[in-house]
This record gives C-alpha cells, structure tokens and sequence, in this order.
C-alpha cells in the first residue's frame, strides 16, 4: 500500500505513518523502513522526528538540509504542539496536567520518577466507555505532551494509572476482543493525530492532521455497540 502523503511542498512532507513500520532502518533487519520507502518516490529525506513502531499518525520529514535543521530545532525547542489520540483502560474523570521526569529503565523501557528529564503532559477525556461485551473500562484520552522524551506520552499515561489498552512494556499487554471474539486491536493504541508548528522555510502556521485508524475506529465502534446494548 503506498504511503498517504498528509502535507507536501519543497521543504517538507508529512506522511500518514501506519502502525506496525519503523521510521528508519534496523540493524540486521530486511525491513523496508518509511524513510526508505519514501525516498524511493520523493527523493531524499531528512528524519524530524520519530514514532514508535506502534504509534500511527503524522510523521515529518525535512526535503533540504536547511529545512531538517530549522525544523529539528523547533521541535528540540518545543515550539511544535504535537496532539495525540489514545486509547487508555480505566474510566479517566477529567483533565490531568502529568509533570513527572522520564528516564531510562530496564531493558529498553522508561520509567517515571527520579533520574529522568523534566517531562510535561496534558491529558484531557474525550469519552469513557464502562466495561461491557468483554472489553474493560475505556476511555478515548487526547494527550499534549510538551517536552518529546522517549515513550513519554506511554509513561505519563500508565504514572497517571490509565495505560493504553494495549501495552506490553508499560501496562496489559492482552489484545481487546470484544464477547471472546476475534481481536480487533493488537498493538499499542496511540495516534499522531496532528502537528501545529510555523513552517521552517517560509514561517507561515502549518497544520497537520491524520485521521484516526481503522482498528482504533473498530474499538469505538465496538465499544460505543456496548454501551448501546447497555442502555436498551
């Protein structure tokens, strides 16, 4: 499937990373990482910033030196707002504003606390699904991470008791299947739903969106389905 370009000028281009790709390429692994493959269509590109394998949604990449620098420099210089959409187990009652320092754990992990960097996170509920149909307590979270340390955003969520839903290193692991059918979501439920920034180039405001994806949509669906059957 090709890449879905979300933005694309002289400077930049902004692709719809899909969940389950690595940006750039692995040590000793044939995969075709998404800098690659968009070179072999849009020539050269500089990496911006990076998603979890994970993680879907926007993704930047600089066409010019002088634009990755420019635009490296305002997201080191936290002069982007990076929105987020998750999906996060328990029923979360309003807004959280998370300032705990992250810091490298164990065997690849982060962890919250003492020894980290400053960190800064906004969480605010969009909708809470209670338990029903054989999925937990849900709820739909947008999260503004203000500083851009490594799993942050996973961090602050399961320091605040609310992890993904999905999550191996940071909380459960175990796919939602909703009445002990097939599962619908296996990978870790966070989406890179917009990027807010002034354009490196030409410092014009720059918005960039992605849409929410499938298997995200599937779980609301399902979950919203419960809540109906619930209330009828």
């Amino acid at each position: 499937m090709p890449l879905r370009i979300l933005y694309e000028d002289d400077d930049l281009v902004a692709v719809d990373k899909p969940p389950g790709r690595i940006v750039v390429p692995g040590r000793g692994t044939p995969e075709v990482a998404l800098r690659v493959e968009g070179e072999a269509s849009l020539g050269p590109l500089w990496v911006v910033h990076r998603l979890d394998r994970g993680t879907s949604g926007a993704l930047l990449f600089a066409r010019t030196a002088d634009a990755h620098r420019a635009a490296c420099r305002a997201f080191e210089e936290h002069r982007v707002t990076k929105r987020y959409i998750a999906l996060v187990r328990g029923l979360l009652d309003g807004e959280r504003r998370v300032e705990v320092a992250v810091g490298p754990g164990r065997r690849g992990k982060m962890r919250a606390g003492t020894g980290g960097r400053a960190s800064h996170t906004f969480v605010r509920p969009l909708a809470r699904f209670p338990a029903a149909r054989g999925l937990p307590d849900l709820t739909l979270v947008e999260a503004f991470p203000a500083s851009g340390r490594t799993h942050q955003v996973r961090v602050h969520l399961a320091h605040l008791g609310h992890p993904l839903a999905v999550d191996p290193d940071y909380g459960d692991g175990a796919p939602l299947a909703p009445d002990g059918g097939g599962a619908i979501l296996e990978r870790t439920p966070l989406h890179a739903a917009s990027l807010e920034l002034l354009h490196p180039v030409t410092g014009r405001p720059l918005r960039i969106e992605a849409p929410m994806p499938r298997d995200m949509e599937e779980v609301l669906s399902a979950a919203s389905g419960a809540q109906a059957s619930k209330r009828g």
